[in-house]
């Protein structure tokens, strides 16, 4: 069974960073897609970052271009979020998830598996 473990999270000022990890087992990781998403109070969950199972293609949500960064190492199963430059508007629960497809989706209902999701305060 796939399972996906977040960690990172915390209470960070303004301009600050962070960096998320999300560990996965259960299965082979290197071929499929991983995101992260994130969910705000009142909020929808939204798509923030993705990168393909070859790891060679990324993309992200317009807001956080330049000041986020995915990554994956697959020889540690683990797939990581660098957030520099934080504001308070991304303030969430971040989550990481991932599918049965190495292609790469906005649309969470495409993804099959979720972490419990770690949560990340910017303080102004």
């Amino acid at each position: 069974q796939v399972q996906l473990v977040e960690s990172g999270g915390g209470l960070v000022q303004a301009g600050g960073s962070l960096r998320l990890s999300c560990a996965a087992s259960g299965r082979s990781f290197s071929w499929y897609a991983m995101g992260w998403f994130r969910r705000a109070p009142g909020k929808e969950r939204e798509f923030v970052a993705g990168i393909r199972g070859s790891g060679g293609s990324t993309f992200y949500l317009d807001s956080v271009k330049g000041r986020f960064t995915i990554s994956r190492d697959n020889a540690k199963n683990t797939v990581y979020l660098q957030m520099n430059s934080l504001k308070p508007e991304d303030t969430a629960v971040y989550y990481c998830a991932t599918s049965e497809s190495s292609v790469l989706y906005s649309d969470p209902r495409r993804y099959d598996y979720w972490g419990q999701g770690t949560q990340v305060t910017v303080s102004s």
